[in-house]
């Protein structure tokens, strides 16, 4: 684009500076390849057999393969499936009744010993109870998953509420704002960033219950079903491309959650 001086005559177009490349994009990738650069020394070594631990590259190889279009895909569906279920049953109990506990710190206090005893009790621990409720169907991996993400959930919202800044509440008194206006107008913001930490840690939760469910109760799709089947005829390959499926998709869960929250609670910390 050109300027024009006062004579009319047109000067040299202004140029934008170049930008300048910011390495500190590239810091993420750092972890991810010293893994790979160690997995694959250890490998190459021999200080791990290769029939229980293949190289990377392989490793990779079969993950490529299995998503595009193998098996590994419709088990990595299968997965996910459940996990949004379980996530979204969740979700729905968890944020409403969180914060209808924290709006009211006594009744919240009166089952505080249950929320946390209950989510301080490793869920896979609970596994036979779930058999004996709902037998050996999907709906106990759902169901399950859902409990342990639905504690967690509930946890964060509560202390979202209980914990929102007393500064804001007692202006919104000041200028005369009922109890109900301080709850919609004030304690739900105030508790929209500690719930997106629960809703993050619920949905990670609900992935790993998921996965430990499809490996120990009876399951013919699912990642967990998939690793444990590969371990027991020794297909290395095949276990470690689940496993990495696994962590991905966990992986993306948690990125996705946190741009949501960046987009929703954009005012988080002013």
């Amino acid at each position: 684009m050109s300027a024009t001086t006062a004579n009319g005559a047109a000067s040299a177009p202004v140029s934008k500076p170049p930008r300048k490349f910011d390495a500190s994009r590239l810091l993420p990738l750092i972890g991810p390849l010293a893994l790979f650069v160690v997995w694959d020394l250890v490998v190459r070594l021999n200080l791990v057999s290769p029939v229980l631990l293949p190289t990377p590259s392989a490793t990779i190889v079969a993950l490529v393969k299995g998503m595009a279009g193998g098996p590994l895909l419709g088990d990595f569906l299968s997965s996910l499936n459940r996990t949004l279920q379980a996530f979204l049953i969740a979700g729905v109990i968890g944020v409403p009744l969180g914060v209808l506990l924290g709006s009211n710190e006594k009744a919240y206090r009166s089952v505080e010993f249950l929320v946390d005893f209950f989510r301080s009790t490793p869920s896979s621990a609970l596994i036979p109870l779930f058999l004996m409720i709902f037998g050996v169907t999907d709906m106990n991996k759902i169901a399950i998953a859902a409990f342990a993400a639905v504690l967690v959930i509930l946890f964060n919202s509560a202390y979202g509420v209980i914990n929102a800044r007393k500064q804001r509440v007692m202006a919104a008194r000041v200028m005369g704002a009922s109890r109900w206006q301080i709850f919609k107008d004030v304690l739900i913001w105030e508790s929209l960033q500690p719930t997106f930490v629960g809703l993050r840690s619920g949905v990670s939760m609900a992935l790993v219950i998921v996965i430990v469910a499809e490996m120990f109760i009876g399951s013919d799709s699912g990642l967990g079903n998939r690793i444990i089947n590969a371990q027991q005829v020794l297909n290395v390959r095949e276990m470690y491309a689940s496993i990495l499926a696994a962590g991905a998709l966990g992986y993306v869960l948690n990125i996705l959650f946190l741009v949501l929250e960046k987009r929703v609670v954009h005012w988080s910390g002013r």
